[in-house]
């Protein structure tokens, strides 16, 4: 029995490999490389699906621009309705030829990027006291969500009377649209992590805001997200409410002055400029999305 585990018998002569090390043989070579085939099928699949994504996305506002340009060309719209996409390009380099468009885009995405920071924040801060707390979900979230039913533009003539007209009423405007989306997703969320998880972090010592940081947030990574994604979409409809408020820049100013000066073609550029805005700044979200993932998915 003893010569089936040596290399060679009394004599010298070889004898079979021991089994230990066929199965090493073959868990070197043969599943390993069946491994690397798998990953490089796992790659060539994200990259068909990359391709799809951002082809299947542009059909449609492909589509869009090619019936605007033939509704436009035919005729079958007046232009007082309806510019012509020349018309709408032509506005925008002329805006761009003396730097205006920039600065109204440049001011536009500071208010929003201000005001979604600090009302997420805020909302982050709510969302884990009422989702955490019952005796905070009880006194606060009436109260709330009574204030999330009031419009936007509501808040306006308290904030120009109780702040004035300057920059603070408008990114506080934009706060206030951030919050509430942020608010209402984390705390639904937070009541909803599994217990189990939690008690493991308070058996390594986690407990207040370090248990929330280590463990419950990053439980939630994904319902977080979405409500930074609400928040900015609602950052952006916000900006054009707070931009109302006595503003001589950005782009919500822009749509109003374009709207009392008649200039069709300007209204349809803001328009344009805020979707590319909304969708190129949703596209940070996503990749800020990876990132928590990766670090705690």
């Amino acid at each position: 029995m003893s010569n089936r585990f040596t290399d060679s018998d009394a004599a010298g002569a070889p004898t079979k490999a021991p089994a230990a090390s066929l199965f090493q043989f073959g868990s070197s070579y043969g599943f390993s490389a069946a491994g690397t085939a798998d990953s490089q099928d796992r790659r060539d699949g994200t990259r068909s699906r990359r391709w799809w994504v951002i082809t299947g996305g542009a059909i449609i506002p492909a589509l869009i621009v090619a019936a605007w340009f033939t509704v436009t060309a035919l005729g079958i719209v007046p232009a007082y309705k309806l510019p012509a996409i020349s018309d709408v390009w032509e506005a925008g380099v002329d805006l761009a030829s003396d730097g205006k468009y920039t600065q109204h885009v440049a001011i536009s995405v500071q208010r929003v990027f201000l005001g979604f920071v600090i009302g997420s924040l805020i909302g982050l801060i709510l969302g884990s006291l009422v989702g955490l707390s019952r005796a905070a979900s009880v006194l606060l979230s009436p109260t709330i969500g009574g204030f999330r039913a009031v419009p936007s533009l509501a808040w306006v003539p308290l904030l120009i009377l109780y702040i004035g007209i300057n920059e603070d009423s408008k990114i506080i405007l934009i706060a206030i649209g951030a919050m509430f989306p942020v608010y209402t997703t984390v705390a639904a969320a937070l009541r909803h992590v599994d217990p189990q998880l939690v008690e493991l972090g308070r058996a390594y010592g986690r407990s207040g805001i370090s248990l929330l940081g280590t463990v419950q947030l990053p439980a939630v990574v994904p319902s977080v997200v979405s409500g930074l994604r609400l928040a900015l979409a609602q950052s952006w409809l916000f900006l054009v409410a707070a931009e109302l408020i006595a503003s001589s820049m950005g782009l919500g100013y822009l749509l109003i002055e374009s709207q009392n000066n008649g200039r069709i073609d300007r209204i349809f550029l803001a328009i344009v400029t805020l979707a590319v805005l909304g969708k190129a700044t949703d596209g940070l979200i996503g990749l800020l999305e990876k990132w928590l993932l990766k670090r705690w998915g």
